[in-house]
């Protein structure tokens, strides 16, 4: 794919890697070029920050494909369609292995785990209100403007397919002065929506989007955290346990990654038979792993509390014993006395890692912990806490559930011997 040259002069320039946002740079780490590639040689105007917006591609890179999605480089969504899979996989298990090499860690880290495309059950999108109508996509790249995205190849069909309602609600609840953000997500019952930015929640409005709901066959919608219609049971599968989400809460991306998260925390955890869950959500490892050990859950949303405590009641003495407290990690970290008798951790903490809770594991006694992360920079600044703590870190497994993005997640183990 070739970019449309810009005004000006142009300047040639060698991509020699990807940034972290999965941007092309050059040697000298000063000119940025996005959808562009390593050894490819490119010709543009860098703008006073060093970017080019729309470089020419000079050189191409073997590496380089057609893009599968018709919306990809006007829609912002992705950055990285234009890069093959093997190359795009590679480069996120090399990003680990860097993050890792930059605190003084080295462990065996597994090939990517990669989802496939059209899986993503979850996105936030944008809406917006027109004279004709409404119109909801992603953001175009580094714009305000919004693209409709109607032939997506990487979210779940599910979620195109209804386009047509969540412009119904659009139209309905929101202001052409005003973007919306629609958070969906695919559920056993259909799609669940939850919505904001869009005009106060009053008695006529409430109304008219209940209909709409029924109407358009939504599972439930929820208004700025309130539900208003919840025609179908939202519910998600966690193992053998059901659970009804608060709306707009937390889901991992796709099905597949889910089950290469899971499967490495099981792997992680061994035998263990009394496991604390950290950042435990709504129970997407809570409740598996309770099928063969007792779990305590702790998370810092009561919603989402109610909802794994509920789920596993639900089961019906199907799983062993699950407990949950909300707690906020981050201001009250388990500290190494109440992590006493537990024979294993899991910890999938958000972005921003859990820098006190690792301090905290490192000073314990846990002979097991199984961490999630989504981002390979705070993960690493965690590890070597734990390893300077006593514990050994035996490996690492990425997954990349945000195929066409620079989003990269990993598992890994950690003993302390």
């Amino acid at each position: 794919m070739t970019e449309p040259a810009t005004s000006g002069p142009d300047t040639a320039f060698d991509i020699a890697r990807l940034g972290r946002h999965g941007d092309g740079v050059d040697a000298s780490g000063a000119v940025f070029a996005p959808l562009t590639l390593p050894g490819e040689r490119i010709a543009g105007v860098p703008d006073p920050a060093g970017r080019i917006e729309a470089a020419r591609i000079l050189t191409s890179s073997a590496a380089r494909v057609t893009p599968p999605c018709p919306h990809f480089g006007d829609c912002g969504g992705c950055a990285l369609l234009h890069a093959s899979d093997d190359f795009v996989a590679g480069w996120k298990r090399e990003r680990i292995v860097t993050a890792l090499a930059a605190r003084g860690l080295e462990t065996e880290v597994a090939a990517t785990i990669t989802s496939p495309m059209a899986a993503r059950r979850r996105a936030t999108l944008s809406a917006r209100r027109t004279r004709s109508g409404a119109m909801v996509g992603f953001h175009a790249r580094r714009e305000a403007r919004i693209v409709e995205i109607p032939d997506c190849r990487v979210l779940d069909p599910a979620i195109p397919a209804g386009f047509e309602a969540l412009r119904t609600v659009a139209t309905l609840g929101g202001s052409r002065k005003g973007e919306m953000k629609m958070t969906v997500s695919v559920t056993e019952g259909g799609l669940d929506l939850d919505v904001s930015g869009g005009k106060p929640l009053d008695g006529p409005l409430r109304l008219r989007l209940a209909a709409a709901a029924g109407e358009t066959g939504l599972a439930r919608l929820s208004w700025e955290g309130e539900t208003v219609s919840a025609p179908r049971i939202p519910a998600l599968v966690f193992g053998q346990a059901k659970v009804v989400p608060p709306p707009g809460a937390f889901l991992q991306a796709t099905r597949e990654g889910e089950a290469a998260l899971l499967a490495a925390a099981r792997d992680a955890v061994g035998d263990s038979g009394r496991i604390a869950d950290l950042f435990a959500g709504l129970g997407t490892f809570a409740l598996p792993l309770a099928e063969r050990a007792e779990v305590v859950a702790y998370e810092g949303e009561a919603g989402m509390v109610g909802s794994l405590l509920a789920g596993w009641r639900g089961t019906g003495g199907r799983l062993k014993r699950v407990e949950a407290e909300t707690r906020d990690l981050f201001r009250k970290a388990l500290i190494a006395g109440e992590l006493k008798g537990f024979e294993a951790v899991v910890i999938d903490p958000p972005r921003a890692g859990a820098a006190a809770q690792s301090e905290a594991l490192a000073g314990s006694a846990v002979p097991r912990i199984a961490a999630i992360s989504c981002n390979p920079e705070t993960f690493a600044r965690d590890a070597r806490t734990l390893v300077d703590g006593g514990y050994r870190l035996d490996w690492v497994r990425p997954v990349d559930q945000f195929r066409g993005s620079a989003h990269v997640e990993l598992a890994a183990a950690f003993v302390r011997p």
